[in-house]
């Protein structure tokens, strides 16, 4: 199933739809059966945590539910609510080679292996969907795009195996890890305000027999310029959430943004982000300029 989170100009904000086809169908209506939290509010993403019993009644909402196009939507994260979000770092060999030779991204810092870097986190309050576009926060400095298969975690889990890592998988989103160059800690850059971009929907696990072996591209103004496949990671997809259990638990909703290929790029305001990824969609990001 592929289930976004979008506002219409007439059925209204934050609504969940299940999306066939070309149109979305709103089932919102079918998040009435999620306990009545009172806080303090549990960790995690509750549509996500529940979502084994959202899924059927989803399913049997939306062959009544009101349909609006796709291309009318405006499209919200489909996580609203994560405890983190998670980066791995170089994780294609070529886009690590290419941050060794361009000073511009590795500020002239010999190459480590990940395994010396570890993991990193964006803030949450730097995640959006794809219709709310990316605000250059510095247009002086030089902001890349990277784009990445998203992972969304759905149960909480620590000290997960590998094995049973793939377990722990609600589904999968596109996601783009925006940075700004310099010299700071890179989660410090990768934290500012929308430049965690995910959408334009989740598709559920069962729908991607084999999320380690998709082609994807990003594109700027219709310029190819990441291609690549996630047979070519470094660190695999059980890998990264083994490792990152080890050092903190994962819970529902929690975002994994699992690296990037080469071709990273700037970009500025007026520029259009087009990315696509196999088995799941493609989404349209706007670039502008910051409003303080």
């Amino acid at each position: 199933m592929k289930i976004c989170r979008f506002n219409h100009e007439i059925l209204g904000p934050n609504r969940i739809g299940v999306v066939q086809d070309k149109n979305i169908h709103d089932v919102t209506e079918a998040l009435n059966v999620l306990p009545d939290y009172r806080y303090p509010f549990p960790l995690g993403d509750q549509m996500i945590a529940n979502l084994e019993t959202l899924l059927p009644l989803m399913d049997k909402e939306a062959d009544s539910a009101e349909t609006v196009p796709l291309s009318e939507a405006y499209y919200l994260s489909p996580v609203a609510n994560p405890t983190k979000i998670i980066g791995v770092p170089q994780n294609y060999e070529e886009h690590a080679l290419e941050a060794t030779a361009d000073h511009g991204i590795s500020q002239g810092i010999p190459r480590r292996k990940m395994e010396d870097q570890g993991l990193f986190l964006k803030a949450n309050s730097a995640l959006i969907g794809p219709s709310e576009g990316v605000a250059v926060r510095f247009p002086e400095r030089r902001t890349d795009h990277e784009a990445e298969l998203g992972v969304i975690i759905g149960k909480k889990g620590s000290d997960i195996s590998y094995e049973e890592a793939m377990d722990h998988v609600a589904g999968y989103a596109i996601a783009m890890d925006m940075v700004v160059r310099g010299p700071e800690d890179r989660s410090f850059r990768k934290s500012v305000d929308t430049y965690a971009i995910l959408g334009p929907w989740m598709v559920t696990c069962d729908q991607i027999a084999e999320p380690g072996n998709l082609d994807f591209n990003l594109s700027v103004g219709g310029e190819i310029r990441q291609k690549n496949n996630t047979r070519n990671l470094i660190l695999d997809l059980p890998g990264q959430i083994a490792w990152a259990s080890k050092f903190y638990s994962l819970y529902p909703g929690d975002i994994i943004m699992s690296g990037t290929c080469a071709g990273v790029s700037r970009v500025v305001p007026g520029d259009v982000i087009t990315l696509f990824f196999e088995n799941i969609g493609s989404m349209e990001v706007p670039v502008r300029a910051h409003q303080g």
